[in-house]
């Protein structure tokens, strides 16, 4: 097994490490030593004592799709009598409900509907941000771009150009998997690995800012995960659009794909990765530990492996909780979890920027407030 601490030490002096130091780590037993390095570089990137997380809500405005992912339990098939799409007064009373409980933003993301073009989306946006001018809306993903450009016929800069005008203020990072074409096109018929970045690429070229994600355990390997995170860092490099990066091991249960799938990521697997992305990506700011996925104690115990972030505290969420992840918490436990992990908890926007309020007051405000399906977004 290759030694290394001269990779570590490398990435210590602020050297960039490459794909084969990457690979190498994430094939090392040490995975102590690279957590210990990852936690170090994290500390000099962002304040040290504290963590953020965010209050917002996933809104999933419909679950038609005219795609197949054997990963994915959420999905229907257009057609199917358990389809259905929200109302923008359905969607507009979920919005108020965020915002009741000291919500900043949304994320809003949906299947790969066959009939909705460009005009749809607008009107969605632009009806949201005239009712509600100071809320975040972070929306859709690059397949569902994808989509609409094959729907409309527009290219992915000029969907983009018109989608922020209408309100749209940021786009999560989903629907990027394993972004290697030798894994996708075995678990997936939705956007290739040139489509998602191409997307991004167009994200950030019209002034907006994203992040990005990676679900592993699909049936890839350590290379194919890899090639993912450089190319992520290669964008990166040519725009510096992605606020952050989150990866996140692959919710088996009630999928087609997990009854195939003989092998998953450990715990281990998944703090080894998080703390290889935070070395790796020292172009991208924040890294993210995803506890709807991993638990909340794995969760906290990302904190000391490169992540500086919680993400979010949800109101709902439907994809991955369809997928069998069921963890759940409140504002509350949450910021336990930051304080006794050693950091202060600090509540963020989309875009990390503070958000201060009295927290005491609207604590004991919410505790009585009904909270349920409360969990953390999973590409926020």
């Amino acid at each position: 097994m290759k030694d290394i601490q001269p990779i570590l030490n490398k990435a210590l002096d602020g050297e960039r490490i490459s794909a084969e130091d990457a690979t190498a780590l994430l094939e090392s037993k040490d995975f102590a030593k690279i957590g210990v390095a990852a936690n170090e570089i994290r500390k000099r990137k962002n304040d040290e004592n504290i963590v953020t997380y965010i209050i917002d809500r996933n809104i999933n405005y419909t679950n038609v799709c005219n795609v197949v992912c054997t990963f994915c339990a959420f999905y229907r098939r257009p057609g199917k009598p358990d389809t259905y799409v929200h109302s923008i007064e359905e969607i507009e009373k979920r919005i108020d409900e965020t915002i009741a409980l000291g919500g900043t933003g949304v994320l809003m993301q949906g299947g790969l509907h066959p009939d909705f073009n460009i005009e749809w989306y607008e009107d969605l946006l632009s009806t949201l941000h005239k009712k509600y001018p100071n809320f975040q809306l972070h929306c859709f993903s690059p397949p569902e771009i994808h989509n609409i450009s094959l729907i409309s016929g527009l290219d992915y800069e000029s969907i983009m150009r018109r989608l922020k005008a209408a309100g749209l203020n940021s786009m999560p990072g989903g629907g990027g998997e394993i972004l290697d074409d030798e894994v996708r096109k075995r678990v997936s018929t939705k956007c290739t690995t040139q489509e998602w970045l191409d997307v991004m690429r167009a994200v950030h070229k019209v002034g907006l800012k994203s992040t990005a994600t990676m679900m592993f355990g699909i049936g890839d390997n350590v290379s194919h995960r890899v090639k993912h995170l450089q190319r992520v860092r290669d964008v990166q490099d040519e725009t510096g659009g992605f606020t952050a990066f989150i990866p996140w091991t692959f919710q088996r249960e009630n999928t087609a794909l997990g009854r195939k799938i003989t092998e998953e990521p450990t715990g281990i697997d998944y703090l080894k990765m998080l703390a290889v992305s935070r070395i790796f990506f020292d172009n991208i700011q924040h890294i993210q530990s995803s506890w709807l996925t991993q638990g909340i104690r794995l969760g906290q115990a990302a904190l000391g492996f490169g992540a500086d972030d919680m993400g979010s505290i949800m109101i709902e969420e439907n994809v991955v909780s369809a997928a069998g992840a069921s963890n759940e918490a409140n504002e509350k436990e949450l910021r336990y979890q930051i304080s006794e992990a050693g950091y202060r908890p600090q509540q963020r926007d989309i875009l990390y920027n503070y958000i201060d309020r009295e927290e005491s007051a609207s604590l004991d405000e919410r505790k009585s407030m009904p909270l349920k399906n409360l969990s953390v977004a999973f590409a926020d």
